[in-house]
């Protein structure tokens, strides 16, 4: 047996291909199914199986167009009842292979209430748990992405899921979808596999002794959610649609005049770039792993997109990754934006000349990062404000836009994507690059 992994960085998730004696099993698709039939392809595999833990909060399924294109076998837990066929999978009623495989169904409701685990067998023997966004390293699934009102309950079934797979033997090697990166765990989730014995003997969650007990650990200090997940539930439930294309067409800036007016530009140029010179009104979100979640979190849904990138840039890279969370109204790419961007521009500092513009008493810093990141380290007077409450929730009111904001956060990313929002509303944005709020903490604190 050998299992290919397929990690997807900027979601934090994992796809697997099983392989046993020439048969396939893939769990957890995203929807770019090619990367997953090419390998097995080219492994020339016979894909069996097509499993899903879970109808997934992060991102829209690839499952269901896989098994269409492979003519595998679509698994999805049986309480999940999405609306396209499937095969439901029951508790501990094994799924029958050739070749000794089988697999089995363990119903581990926490993370959603449908959420099941699939225990690999050999020739009866247990070898790896898909464990999805149950029992994770070292960490659990979140229990309050369907809401606040039923995170309890959830995180009360979680208790006993996990130590329904702790209970597993020792050697079997833990498999879970959600890892490192993923808005779907809760903190500590460092590696993407383990095995079920290091677990009983490092998992923290494992040794919380009452249900209780479990819950208030589970669902202390949550991670905010990203505003795209409350889309990707219901179109798991009701099917996804093959990927868009991902090669959008050549625009100029004046095709912008053409487009409907709630069309929104995103400038994935690196911020150097960017900071010479932008599209008024453009949103800045450099291409990263993470590039396809800002924007499905910061942009309106179903809003037209057109992108702006330098002519080497990877445009398809950055359209998959938006077509992983159903975002596929990609209208073009404009990789000349010419003059129409010298109205735009910001300053980029580094540490010693952002810290040099902050010893001025009037001067205004701006720390966007997660609440969980400014308890950790903060620097005293600074406005703190998340980046997506910018977004969703307006500029907060004590920055004065008749002086320049001074914006934060751990390298500039963000804080890069914050500019962008302050120019369309008037300020003037001084972003610093290169360094966080941590190096800055440390070097105020040390010329005390």
């Amino acid at each position: 047996m050998e299992i290919i992994s397929f990690p997807t960085p900027g979601l934090g998730d994992t796809s697997y291909l099983l392989v046993h004696d020439g048969l396939g099993v893939l769990v957890d698709a995203q929807r770019d199914i090619d990367r997953f039939l090419a390998e097995a392809a080219r492994r020339d595999v016979d894909l069996r199986f097509v499993l899903e833990t879970h109808l997934h909060n992060d991102y829209v399924s690839g499952g269901e167009q896989a098994a269409l294109r492979s003519g595998a076998e679509l698994v999805i837990p049986a309480a999940a009842a999405p609306a396209y066929r499937h095969t439901p999978a029951f508790h501990l009623e094994d799924i029958k292979g050739d070749k000794g495989l089988s697999l089995r169904p363990i119903h581990t409701p926490g993370h959603t209430p449908e959420h099941t685990s699939y225990l690999v067998l050999i020739d009866g023997e247990p070898q790896a748990v898909f464990s999805g966004g149950s029992l994770l390293v070292a960490a659990a699934g979140r229990p309050d992405l369907l809401g606040p009102e039923r995170a309890g309950t959830l995180a009360r079934l979680q208790h006993g899921s996990l130590h329904r797979l702790a209970d597993l033997p020792p050697e079997v090697a833990l498999l879970p979808t959600h890892g490192a990166g993923s808005f779907c765990t809760t903190t500590g989730a460092l590696r993407t596999t383990s095995t079920i014995g290091d677990e009983r003997e490092t998992n923290p969650l494992l040794a919380v002794p009452g249900v209780d007990e479990f819950a208030e650990r589970l669902m202390a200090a949550p991670a905010p959610i990203p505003a795209f997940y409350q889309h990707m539930g219901p179109a798991n439930t009701l099917g996804v649609p093959p990927m868009p294309p991902i090669a959008p067409p050549p625009l100029t800036p004046s095709d912008l005049d053409e487009l409907p007016e709630d069309t929104v530009v995103v400038d994935l140029r690196p911020r150097i770039a960017a900071s010479r010179g932008f599209l008024p009104g453009a949103t800045l979100i450099e291409l990263a792993d993470d590039f396809g979640s800002w924007t499905g979190w910061l942009t309106p849904r179903d809003a037209p997109l057109v992108l702006v990138a330098e002519l080497d840039q990877d445009v398809t890279e950055a359209v998959t990754q938006l077509a992983q969370i159903g975002v596929d109204t990609v209208a073009g790419v404009i990789t000349d934006p010419g003059e129409a961007a010298a109205a735009a521009s910001f300053e980029l500092l580094e540490l010693d000349d952002f810290l040099e513009r902050l010893r001025d008493p009037n001067a205004q810093l701006l720390d966007v990062r997660m609440p969980s990141e400014r308890e950790a380290v903060s620097v005293p007077g600074a406005v703190q404000q998340f980046l997506p409450d910018l977004f969703s929730s307006g500029i907060a009111p004590e920055l004065d836009p008749a002086k320049p904001v001074h914006i934060a956060c751990g390298s500039g990313r963000r804080a890069l994507i914050a500019a962008s929002l302050l120019h369309r509303n008037g300020f003037t944005p001084v972003v610093l690059t290169g360094a966080g709020i941590a190096q800055l903490a440390a070097t105020l604190e040390g010329a005390q």
